[in-house]
This record gives C-alpha cells, structure tokens and sequence, in this order.
C-alpha cells in the first residue's frame, strides 16, 4: 500500500511540473493490485477512461462496463480510476477495491490505483481530460459524479465525455466507439 502510495506521489509530483501532454499516452499510473499502466500500450485503440465507485448509485455500470470492454475488445480499452470524491462512496483501500471488483462484477478490464478527480489534490491525468474538455468545449470538462466517462481515440486525443447518468451501453457511447475520427 505505501508502494503504491508513494508511486502515486511521485508520478503525480512529475506531472504536475510538466506542461499539458498532448496525448494520453504521456501517461503512467499505478494499477490497483500493483504494476503500472502505461497508456502509450493503448495506442490504435479507443480508452474509456471512468472515475468509479463502489457505494455509488451507478455501482451497478460495472457489469456494463465490463460487458462493453469484451464487446470491443482489440479496439477499446477502458480503465477504472476509483475516487472517493462524491460522498464518500469509495472508502475502501486499493487491496478493498479490487476484491469488491472482482467478485461482485468479475472486473477484468484495467483498474488504476485509487485517486482523487476534483480539487485541490486531483490527479494530473484528470487536470489533463478537464483542460482538453475545455479546450474542446466539452462538457461536463469536470467529474459530476461518479462514473463519468472520457473517451480518447486512437491517436490519443479526448474526442468525447458522457454524463455520470449515461450508461455505459447507451447508444451514443456505441456511437462515438464506433465512429471514425477524422484525421
């Protein structure tokens, strides 16, 4: 746990020193039971980035989640991000986490350590979705809630984010995974 915690820290301490990558595959973050994950592994493929929770109202989006990732998989890639940031509703440790994942939803898609997706302590690769939203005049550029979802292309560029409310098998998610960018 402190391995990780101290990853954590550093990795985030680098990147915030750094200017706005200008993709994601500048990043790197813990996983939830160890490694890294690299997201330059992801390139040519789609990624759903998600901040989650376990005690939340949309706990329930993991099946979809995980039913989505094996419908595209090769070509999608998503990644959980668990945040304790909306009431409370992510309390447990990483170790807590990834048992509750695995057997309450038989996650199998990859799962980053846990982190913070608002305020003053937020991890630089949601300061990163949040300024390309803007950018991009995306909205919501910020976590409503959670299970709010971010979804990069296959060059690496945030292309489109859904509302916590819009579930994971909505047709406008199947849409933007199914849709070619344009160069």
């Amino acid at each position: 746990m402190l391995k990780i915690l101290l990853a954590t820290t550093t990795i985030a301490a680098v990147m915030a020193s750094m200017p706005d990558p200008v993709t994601i595959y500048a990043f790197k973050v813990p996983g939830l039971t160890g490694g890294i994950i690299d997201f330059s592994r992801f390139k040519g493929q789609k990624i759903l980035i998600v901040n989650t929770a376990s005690l939340c109202g949309n706990t329930p989006q993991y099946a979809d989640l995980e039913k989505l990732y094996h419908m595209y998989q090769g070509k999608l890639v998503i990644v959980g991000f668990p945040a304790n940031n909306f009431g409370q509703q992510e309390p447990g440790t990483n170790a807590e986490i990834a048992a509750f994942c695995h057997n309450k939803y038989h996650i199998t898609f990859p799962m980053a350590a846990k982190i913070s997706v608002k305020g003053p302590d937020t991890h630089p690769l949601y300061r990163w979705l949040a300024n390309q939203c803007r950018a991009k005049g995306l909205e919501p550029a910020e976590p409503q809630w959670n299970f709010q979802k971010y979804l990069i292309d296959e060059k690496g560029q945030l292309v489109a984010v859904f509302a916590p409310s819009i579930h994971p098998l909505d047709p406008q998610i199947i849409h933007a995974i199914t849709k070619t960018y344009a160069e």
